[in-house]
């Protein structure tokens, strides 16, 4: 019965974008395309994150459905262009699913989680028609690159790289590799072209990125973190401000800053 009744109200949501699409629907939703949504698919996916921790089991039902729209209106305007439907989505997904899982849908033993793993990567590269020795890291690397946001990109890509040998001796030479481009970001800002130094400041980021894996931090935790410690601290700010920033010098900033950092611990 529950089962009728989820399938009942996925039918509904499929039934409510397809309206939402036609030619008496809304002319927002019908004026998307696949690209123009790709910004909300990656904004409800943060979102879903956003939710999960804070725990709140009604917000991330909330976020989930959100997130859940974004699938059916991509396959709903694939449909209307005969790409391709839902269904062919979500019998896709399940037949991969059984394909990876052996252990589970097949006869494969499997004795621990690396060795699901290791399964995995195996049956992808087969799907591609691959093998995990044929690989191109450079491929998988690219393909790192293109999918994931740039600070996890680049986490994940010299994670790959260390893991098949190209890696520094020490955490000395990763600190002296930032230092080292550090210097060159500074000497671009002063000397080079735009280009130049976004290119110096990547460099930079990559580098410190590398820091943070040898010291096993996640740095795109940190630097949510500090987003939000910083946004805590604005709030107390407005708290006690009778005004706009804009009318308080840089000293006085300074000194409520400060004030709102020891109320706030950090």
């Amino acid at each position: 019965m529950e089962v009728n009744q989820t399938l009942l109200a996925l039918q509904e949501l499929i039934d409510v974008v397809a309206k939402l699409r036609s030619p008496e629907g809304c002319p927002w939703d019908l004026a998307q395309t696949p690209a123009s949504l790709t910004p909300y698919v990656i904004e409800e996916a943060y979102e879903v994150v956003d939710a999960i921790k804070t725990g709140d089991k009604k917000a991330i039902a909330e976020e989930l459905g959100d997130l859940l729209l974004q699938v059916v209106l991509q396959a709903q305007i694939a449909s209307e262009a005969s790409d391709f439907s839902l269904q062919e989505v979500v019998e896709g997904i399940s037949q991969k699913l059984i394909r990876r899982h052996p252990h589970v849908f097949a006869d494969v033993k499997v004795d621990s989680i690396d060795e699901v793993h290791k399964n995995w990567e195996t049956i992808k590269a087969a799907e591609k028609g691959e093998t995990l020795e044929a690989q191109k890291l450079s491929d998988k690397l690219n393909r790192y690159r293109r999918s994931l946001p740039p600070i996890n990109a680049a986490m994940k890509i010299s994670e790959k790289a260390a893991a098949v040998g190209f890696e520094w001796n020490n955490v000395d030479e990763v600190w002296g590799k930032f230092h080292e481009e550090l210097e060159e970001f500074q000497q671009a800002l002063a000397e080079e072209t735009k280009e130049r130094q976004e290119s110096e400041l990547g460099d930079l980021l990559f580098a410190i990125i590398q820091v943070a894996r040898w010291n096993k931090l996640d740095p795109s935790a940190g630097l949510q973190g500090t987003s939000q410690r910083f946004i805590q601290r604005l709030q107390k700010m407005e708290d006690v401000i009778n005004r706009p920033f804009a009318d308080y010098s840089l000293e006085e900033l300074d000194a409520l800053w400060q004030q709102a950092k020891a109320k706030l611990g950090h």
